[in-house]
Parts: structure tokens; sequence; C-alpha cells
């Protein structure tokens, strides 16, 4: 059998997801290879799958990682933006074609299921957001609330156009994707919740207390992990920021940051009680050791502490409509507290951290852990693309 990954190369969280499903099908003798581009043909290469780089597509942000959305409407601007589309079409008409897959999986892509559809392939489509919000501002309500709609109609069509669906979320009243998932009833029945798909799940691992030595964390004071994701041009704001803020927190706390650049050097620097690196290829370990974790509102990074039972200091891209619902949500269920980026200071990030490391915080997300791991993404996904590929 043959599968071609296409995941959205905007960050790592699309290709984060599908590179753990490569690896289980290519136990199983399954032929896989990749298509993707800007941050995630990195993220690929680094995994060691075949790789073919494709034409990028992205948004504009401001040098804060805001996202911007007028340049992003300008620029590229929907002729040149339909011509990306077209090329990027094109381009996997030609890379699917070549390599005659038996389906073809695509994470947050529209292009991959276009050529697979027009090629008679069969296509899965993984997703945690449905459709796109455009942020409300009074002066622009009518045309953000006409340009979603124009969107869902048209998106939500390509995604279930012949297509299954996949959603790698918890069922409710949990899913943390929940706001960004207004699914039209026509669509419905090609949906399906199946689970988090963890690359290291929880159980795999030693203890707590083994990994705490195994790592030189001390046993004696809270650890707070810091993984930042997200594309390089949203995080490096967040990184200075948060960084100087951590220098000074007390003594009291052991932390440890990684920026999240796969093809950069993982040997970490010190200072005092604050640990750095460029990137942490045993990520989930240091996860699971840590008390709290501190990071971006990606689906991804949330989905993941939940299943390893971590409370969150949660900090949304500002303008990135998607994170601030995965936040707000992530809040309403008590496994998260929101600390906004444009307010960030010490006092505010250190409050947000002694309220989550307090115990009935921490037992209510162990109890949620209970439920998270009752699903399991990667088993459920791995069946549904052996199932769709065999025409089962």
């Amino acid at each position: 059998m043959k599968v071609y990954f296409a995941p959205c190369g905007i960050g790592l969280g699309h290709v984060g997801r599908c590179i753990p499903l490569a690896k289980r099908l290519e136990k199983e003798n399954v032929e896989v290879a990749f298509s993707t581009y800007r941050e995630g043909t990195g993220y690929v290469e680094r995994e060691g799958f075949p790789l073919i780089e494709a034409p990028p597509i992205g948004f504009q942000v401001k040098p804060d990682g805001t996202v911007d959305l007028k340049q992003t409407a300008i620029n590229p601007g929907p002729f040149i933006a339909s011509f990306t589309l077209l090329k990027q079409v094109g381009f996997e008409l030609k890379a699917i074609g070549s390599m005659r897959p038996d389906i073809v999986v695509s994470d947050s892509r529209v292009s991959p299921l276009m050529a697979a559809r027009l090629l008679g392939i069969p296509r899965i489509c993984i997703l945690n957001q449905f459709q796109t919000r455009v942020p409300r501002k009074k002066r622009f309500l009518r045309l953000s609330r006409l340009a979603e709609s124009v969107m869902l109609t048209f998106i939500g069509l390509t995604w279930t156009m012949g297509n299954s669906v996949l959603i790698p979320d918890f069922p409710p009243p949990y899913t943390i994707c929940e706001g960004n998932m207004v699914i039209p009833k026509a669509y419905r029945k090609s949906v399906k919740l199946i689970g988090p798909i963890l690359p290291e799940h929880p159980d795999s691992l030693p203890t707590k207390e083994q990994l705490r030595e195994k790592l030189n964390l001390p046993m004696e004071k809270p650890v707070i992990f810091v993984p930042i994701s997200g594309p390089t041009a949203e995080k490096a704001f967040v990184s200075d920021i948060l960084t100087k803020i951590l220098l000074s927190f007390p003594l009291d706390y052991e932390i440890v940051v990684s920026y999240g650049y796969p093809n950069a050097d993982a040997k970490p620097i010190h200072h005092d009680n604050v640990t750095i690196y460029n990137w942490l290829p045993n990520r989930f370990e240091y996860l699971k050791a840590c008390d709290v974790a501190i990071g971006r509102a990606g689906h991804g990074t949330i989905t993941q502490c939940i299943c390893y039972g971590k409370p969150m200091v949660i900090i949304p891209t500002p303008g990135h409509t998607e994170q601030l619902t995965n936040a707000r949500q992530a809040e309403k269920l008590g496994v998260a507290r929101i600390a906004l980026q444009e307010i960030l200071n010490k006092d505010k990030l250190l409050r947000r951290v002694q309220q989550m490391l307090q115990p009935e915080a921490i037992q209510h997300v162990e109890e949620i852990q209970r439920e998270a791991l009752k699903h399991d993404g990667m088993r459920n996904a791995v069946k549904e693309i052996v199932a769709a590929a065999k025409n089962e």
C-alpha cells in the first residue's frame, strides 16, 4: 500500500500529527511520502521521510506575531491567491500522479484533495478547523460575516466532497476545537471525532519521577515546561518576551524552554533555573516530567497537555481566531488560564502559573485526562486510512 501525506506546512502542528501516522504505517510495510512546505519541510526532512516540497502558501503577520488581515488580503491578493491555489493543484496532480498512491491524506490543505479527486484516488482530510473565522471589528462586521459565509460554503464543500473528515479531538463536552467546528448539516455525515493523534503516548514513557531523574530535573520544586509552537514569524516575538519574563521568575521554579526549531542545534543554554533549547527531540519526556506548561493556544499543544494531565497557561496569537477560540474553550473546561500577549508581564504570568498549580486545578486536569485517554486518535486514524485505501 502507498500513502501520500499532504499536511499544511505552516508551523509544525499539522506535520507533527502526520509523522506519527506515517511511522505507524511504515511498521505495517506501507510506503509513505510527504508533500508540504515552509516550516513543515525541515520537520519531515529531520524524520527522514521522502519529501516533495510544494509551493508555499500562508498569511502575513506583523512584527509582534499578530495576524495581519489587511496585508494578507492585499498581498498576495485574491487574483494571485487564486493563481497560487491553481499552482498547488497542478503541482499535486503531477506529484500524486507520479506516485500513484492508494490514498491521499491531507491535513488542512485543499489542493491535494482537489488533485486526488481529479485523479480518482481515495482521500482523507484531517482537520481541527472546519471554517475560517474572520476577526470581528465594528467597522467591518457585516463584511466579516459575509466573508465567513462564503468561505464556509466553499471550504466546507472542498473538505467533504467524497472525503472522510477526521477531527483529532475529544468527543463532547471536552472538544477543544468546538468553536471552530460549526459544520452545516449537509456535511456532518462525513465527519468523525477520533481523539487526538499523539506522537508519544504518556503510558509508553517512564514515570514522572524516573523522567526527572533521567533529565536532571529537581524533585523538590515545580517544573515549568514552555514548548513554543507556531510559524517562525509568529513565535519569534513571543519567544523573546517569554524568555525575558522567565529569566526573572523566582528560583523556586525550574523552567525548561523549547523554541521549536527542528533544524537547530539541540545543545541547551543554561541561566540559573532556566534551560533553553532551540529544539527538543524528546519533548514529551519533558511534558510528562513537568508540573505545568506554558505555550501558544494551538490545537495540538492543548490536546497533548490534556492527554498528559498537565495544567496550562496559554498565550493565543493576537488576531488568530482559531487560537482565541481554542483558548476560551480550554479555560472554560478548567484545564488552562489565558494570558494575553498584549498585556503580558511577569506578575500576570506568575499569577496564572500559581493558579494552575493549585491542588484542585491539578486534580481537575487529571480527571479530564482519564476521560481523554479513552480515545486513541492514532489507532482510529490508521484504521480509517487503511479502510479507505482498500475501499472497505
